[in-house]
């Protein structure tokens, strides 16, 4: 038998019990081991596996999944500490698109999720390889096999054939699948976070006897946290360090801890964690620094070998104020508040700031992590912790980079239907993609992908740690608005302004106030009183009839929200009233936000105590309450908004647009630009509307190609083409309104003159009719995956940066964004009176883009421009398409970092 080996990656993922596998192709060495995984089953799992109890069978089933790789078969087994434990297959029989599956799962480990997640992987490797469906024979009494098949989202039918079942499964998944797959990730990411946030034994390796280290701090703060579980110390030199028991080493421990806080010097660190991983421990953390490659590496290892899920390295630590734990893993020099914000943060600065400013708002927190360079533990996995641990109720992350941003988005869009997820937009663009080729990678700047994937994910992002804090007291304390109109009340002139200016500018609106609310607040305001917005109730203004004015103006149906900008006054100081009591001096509750502005305040923000429980937020500044209100009535317009859904195309041919690919590819191995007649026919492919055009090599074709191309005014465009050229109006490469022969002839030589050596072709087309020049276009992120923009077109595109963007797939509200947010929008809708174009039209055009390149990971850039935009239809007059030779990995594929 040949040797091989594994022809893929490994990929390690989570079982249901939170434990950690290896997925990975099966080579011939694993033979003896595969052969033993059917042998060590019982006669009756063997009966229902082969439908006989024959030992020979295990063999035969060894060789075949251990056989040189063909064509049109997948086997993938799953290992555990280097023991194979399942093994997954499919095999098309040459039919190409259909193919049989098969599954064995290791006895004793049934109902772990070993078979489920192998499929998974084998169903994203399947449809890879263009297979549409598996069909899997099974015993009608295999009931465990059967239900794996019905549990997994994906569309199954069943044939009964005597005592036997015949079930097809279609793959062509959709996000019922996707759903399902996501349940079961988070239950299994959950689980194995167990003994990282809730664990019962914590030991310490690197506490030094002396102060001063950072492992000594860590495990002062568990003692004096009142850490409730059994706390140990690893230091070969002492028996006690702070009056916690020390042990030589983690194998001398009395019990296996759940989590080892790793603090010893970098080139300690893997040998610590290899010695962790054999001692059966679940969960390291590690604040240990400066790890080279070759330890990073090491560390890793370590961790998937033993299954040990890993915060850090680099980090500041963890903690957990539930009451029935008090963790608290950090060297931050103050205990964090209990409460309910979950915090994740990769900078220990920005963590300390965090816990510090949580704490002192009163809002506490739940859980935190610092998860420093994150090897493992990520983002997305502290979110489905808090989806599920019944304390969080607000989400906070700092977070410098996204390991799987599309996986990132789909739970965030999940968890921020349940509690407020906030970040702070770091702005970190990448200056290089300035000077990329296209107009669509110039104008993709990785700011731009970041604010889109927070918007599309109803992610509140702020542009600062203070503002996060500042926002996060409004989402704690009050109700959402159910719009953008505000109210001020105030007993300044001078702030009323102040916080004017400062709504304006935050994008909420002023309403004026009705005559009926008009006269409503006369009646109970001092006179001299303004009633406009702002409401200027007067320095004379008593607490008594300020909360009148409030209380009237919450019930006012078109009012939102109201923002009480206040002043102290030697008025208020000699009749003894307190104007902030006029908002939380009075019990009871509106369903609308109260904000106070207090001008005077120290602290940026606070919370106010509100008689009868509640608190109301109060800032020194105009502009910190109205962003804040802004982000607010951003995030309840997004929960108000329905699920998105992503309309059927028709004339759609995907596998015709693989094979464009495959041949481009393959006659260009390096990839590049696509020539007019490939680029025309890619486009066709998904019913790209297109101005006609004729392709011409020399002057004569020239001429024939414009008697073609000419409509009823007779004129024609000529553009130059070359590989690599994509900026035909800075290079002076087209001729627009030729009118005869002679012009074409003219414009011919011109081009083949000036461009010589360069020039392979002409495109002639008619010219177009008057219209809206739009732009539209896509660039494949490597990490955030494919980003539909459009826009303003024509030359001045990127002079003018009038963009939107999002991330593909795109659902119907993300097309209606990317249509209504650039300045230009009013000119589609009709703002000079000549009508509003095809905006139908428009919105297949972005559907079809997004589709092109959701299908298509080796769409590297597509550029239409222009896109011109009439009353009657909406066409592309210039393309270009840029294919690399690149194989995208499965998005939501279940698998650890």
């Amino acid at each position: 038998m040949k040797d091989h080996e594994p022809s893929g990656p490994r990929t390690h993922a989570l079982l249901a019990d939170g434990t950690t596998v290896c997925i990975r192709s099966v080579a011939a060495s694993d033979h003896e081991q595969l052969q033993g995984l059917y042998e060590e089953m019982s006669p009756e799992n063997l009966r229902l596996r082969f439908f006989l109890a024959s030992r020979r069978s295990a063999e035969m089933a060894a060789d075949r999944a251990c056989a040189t790789p063909h064509a049109g078969y997948c086997a993938l087994l799953a290992e555990r500490t280097g023991q194979v434990i399942g093994l997954a297959e499919y095999d098309t029989g040459g039919t190409g698109t259909e193919a049989e599956l098969s599954i064995a799962v290791a006895d004793g480990l049934h109902h772990r999720g070993v078979g489920t997640l192998l499929v998974e992987h084998l169903v994203s490797a399947a449809r890879a390889d263009g297979v549409t469906s598996f069909t899997a024979d099974a015993l009608s009494e295999n009931q465990e096999v059967l239900r794996l098949f019905a549990d997994l989202g994906l569309r199954t039918a069943r044939r009964f054939e005597g005592p036997e079942v015949r079930c097809t499964i279609a793959l062509d998944g959709d996000d019922t699948y996707l759903t399902a797959v996501e349940e079961r990730g988070r239950a299994a990411d959950v689980e194995s976070l167990r003994p990282l946030l809730r664990p019962t034994v914590v030991a310490v390796v690197g506490a030094g006897r002396k102060a001063g280290s950072v492992g000594r701090a860590i495990l002062h703060q568990l003692k004096a946290g009142g850490y409730i579980g059994r706390l140990w110390a690893v230091n070969s030199a002492a028996t006690s360090i702070l009056g916690v028991p020390s042990y030589s080493c983690v194998s001398a421990l009395p019990r296996t801890p759940d989590l080892v806080v790793v603090a010893v010097p970098a080139a300690a660190v893997p040998a610590t964690a290899e010695e962790c991983g054999k001692a059966g421990v679940r969960a390291l953390l590690v604040v240990t620094a400066g790890l080279d490659a070759d330890q990073a590496q090491a560390l890793l290892a370590a961790c998937r070998t033993y299954g040990m899920r890993m915060v850090g390295p680099n980090c500041l630590g963890i903690s957990n104020t539930d009451p029935r734990l008090c963790l608290d893993a950090t060297f931050a020099a103050n205990h964090p508040r209990p409460g309910t914000a979950g915090v994740a943060v990769q900078s220990g600065g920005v963590g300390i700031a965090l816990l510090d400013g949580l704490s002192r708002l009163g809002i506490g927190v739940s859980s935190f992590a610092s998860l420093g360079d994150k090897y493992d533990v990520s983002g997305n996995d502290l979110l489905q912790w808090w989806e599920s641990d019944g304390r969080t109720d607000l989400a906070l992350l700092h977070l410098e980079s996204f390991g799987n941003p599309r996986a990132f988005s789909r739970t965030a869009r999940r968890v921020t239907r349940r509690m407020p997820l906030l970040t702070v937009d770091a702005g970190r663009t990448d200056a290089g993609r300035r000077a990329a080729a296209s107009h669509t990678a110039a104008a993709a700047t990785r700011t731009m992908t970041r604010q889109a994937l927070f918007t599309q994910a109803g992610i509140t992002a702020t542009r600062s740690v203070g503002e996060l804090l500042e926002t996060a007291a409004l989402l704690h304390s009050q109700p959402l608005p159910t719009g953008s109109r505000v109210v001020i009340v105030t007993n300044a002139g001078g702030a009323g302004v102040l916080s004017a200016d400062a709504c304006a500018e935050a994008g909420l609106s002023l309403p004026t106030p009705t005559p009926e609310l008009v006269d409503d607040l006369l009646a109970v305001l001092p006179e001299g009183a303004a009633i406009g917005n702002p409401v200027d109730a007067t320095a004379a203004v008593t607490e008594e009839q300020l909360g009148d004015c409030v209380d009237r103006v919450l019930r006012h149906p078109g009012v939102d929200a109201v923002l009480v900008a206040l002043v102290p006054t030697a008025v208020a100081t000699a009749t003894g009233d307190d104007l902030v009591k006029a908002v939380t001096g009075r019990p009871g509750h509106h369903p609308k936000p109260v904000l106070v502005v207090r001008l005077e305040q120290a602290l940026p923000v606070e919370l106010l105590p509100r008689t009868g429980g509640g608190t109301v937020p109060a800032y020194a500044e105009p502009g910190s309450a109205a962003r804040a209100l802004a982000h607010a009535a951003h995030r309840a317009a997004w929960l108000a908004r329905p699920a998105g859904t992503r309309p059927d195309l028709d004339g759609v041919d995907t596998s015709r647009a693989h094979a464009v690919v495959e041949t481009y590819l393959a006659a260009h191995p390096d990839g590049g630009w696509l020539d007019p007649r490939t680029c025309n026919e890619l486009l066709g492919c998904y019913g790209i509307p297109q101005l006609p055009w004729a392709w011409a090599t020399t002057e004569d074709e020239a001429v024939l190609a414009a008697d073609r191309m000419r409509g009823a005014d007779g004129r024609v465009v000529m553009k130059a083409h070359w590989p690599g050229l994509l900026h035909k109006s800075a290079q002076h490469a087209v001729h627009l309104d030729l009118r005869g022969d002679s012009q074409v002839r003219a414009a011919f030589r011109d081009l083949q003159t000036r461009f010589e050596g360069l020039l392979t072709g002409v495109v002639v087309q008619p010219l177009a009719a008057r219209g809206t020049e739009l732009f539209a276009g896509v660039v494949q992120d490597q990490v955030f995956g494919p980003l539909v923009l459009f826009g303003l077109g024509g030359t001045a595109t990127e002079v003018l940066a009038d963009h939107a963007a999002r991330l593909a797939p795109l659902a119907d509200h993300d097309v209606h964004d990317l249509i209504t947010s650039p300045r230009c929008a009013p000119l589609l809708f009709g703002a000079e009176g000549g009508g509003p174009v095809d905006l139908q039209g428009l919105e297949q055009l972005l559907h079809r883009l997004s589709r092109m390149a959701s299908d298509l990971p080796e769409l590297t850039e597509a550029d239409f421009n222009p896109v011109l935009a009439t009353p009657g239809a909406v066409t592309v007059l210039d393309a270009r398409v840029r294919l690399l030779p690149r194989r995208q990995q499965d998005p939501y594929l279940r698998r650890l970092r």
